[in-house]
């Protein structure tokens, strides 16, 4: 069967593939709808250096089952699933503490391993979650929510505090999603004024556009002049990592759910003397991934402004250089198989 691979020097290829086997505790899935994610466009650019080339992208998969292995008795052919893409190898530190999402082995799914971009996908019968009442599409689409959902739980947002979120990609709107439906004041803030619509559809109560706008001063006159009690960084930047312990209140939270390609600088007497919690936040669980799909069947996410675009898989190298060319016009683009 043929594949779709992203090759050095910003080129995608179909390659041909053996259909993959379905195990006894496997399912096989007809794969519907990949998203694409920034790690996948990383990956076009050639700056992810988790990968090896040639590599299948896409972790983001909604699908159906097409065939059942044998001890996978509660899966049925036809069933629409969600894939979970991480994998997790019991023995860590993270493992052992109950937080599989941070597994020190993972193997994500188009990152360290072969993704989705395949007509046929074979997954261990405890990688799908199983939902009938959502579309390929909103499927496609819980990957990337529960990240944003997982970090906005790692900041254990209380009801009425302000929370602060940087960046307004689908992993932030996911955070102020679940920031709002946890009873926070959220304020989001991108560089692009085509994602405020989104934002405030997913419950931001305040856009700020930080390239014209002085987001210190103005997130300093909240809380009564504190500050916001929770930053959420999601846009993976030295300068916006370092810039969130600035912006956080006194004894206020930090959650880095984006990462820097390179190191960044702190003024650690800042942390030190506001006694802030600095929490990373990696991937999502499970329950993360049930919340997203509660929350997406009580229609909580505007799922018509998150999605921008539709490719068919045979234009998904359009698909990347269009992204590339212009991020700030898309949220969210689907590749449809």
């Amino acid at each position: 069967m043929k594949a779709l691979a992203i090759d050095k020097g910003s080129v995608t290829r179909f390659i041909d593939i053996a259909e993959p086997d379905c195990p006894s505790d496997h399912v096989l899935i007809r794969v519907e709808r990949v998203g694409l994610c920034g790690s996948d466009l990383n990956t076009w650019r050639g700056l992810n250096p988790l990968t090896q080339y040639p590599c299948i992208p896409g972790h983001e998969i909604g699908g159906t089952i097409q065939k059942v292995g044998s001890n996978a008795r509660h899966i049925h052919e036809g069933d629409k699933v969600v894939v979970l893409p991480c994998t997790e190898c019991g023995h860590c530190s993270s493992c052992l503490s109950g937080r599989p999402n941070a597994c020190q082995n993972n193997q994500t799914l188009g990152v360290q391993r072969q993704g989705g971009m395949v007509p046929l996908l074979a997954v261990p019968a405890n990688k799908v979650i199983v939902c009938n009442t959502l579309s390929s599409n909103e499927l496609a689409l819980v990957e990337p929510l529960a990240v944003g959902l997982h970090a906005a739980r790692r900041a254990q947002i209380n009801v009425g505090e302000w929370v602060a979120v940087m960046g307004c990609g689908v992993i932030g709107l996911g955070a102020i999603a679940a920031a709002n439906a946890m009873g926070g004041r959220v304020v989001a803030i991108d560089i692009d004024d085509r994602k405020q619509a989104v934002a405030t559809a997913c419950g931001a109560e305040r856009y700020l556009n930080s390239t014209r706008e002085d987001v210190a001063e103005i997130l300093g006159q909240l809380n009564e002049g504190r500050g916001p009690t929770v930053v959420i960084e999601a846009i993976g930047l030295d300068k916006t990592i370092e810039q969130a312990v600035e912006l956080a209140a006194f004894c206020g939270r930090v959650v880095y759910v984006g990462y820097a390609k390179k190191p960044v600088n702190y003024e650690s007497a800042r942390f030190l003397m506001k006694e802030l919690d600095i929490r990373g936040s990696r991937n999502a669980t499970v329950a993360d991934f049930r919340a997203v799909l509660s929350l997406m069947e009580k229609h909580s996410y505007p799922i018509e402004h998150i999605i921008s675009a539709h490719y068919p898989i045979d234009s998904a190298d359009k698909a990347f250089k269009d992204w590339a060319a212009d991020p700030g016009a898309f949220t969210k683009i689907l590749i449809d198989l």
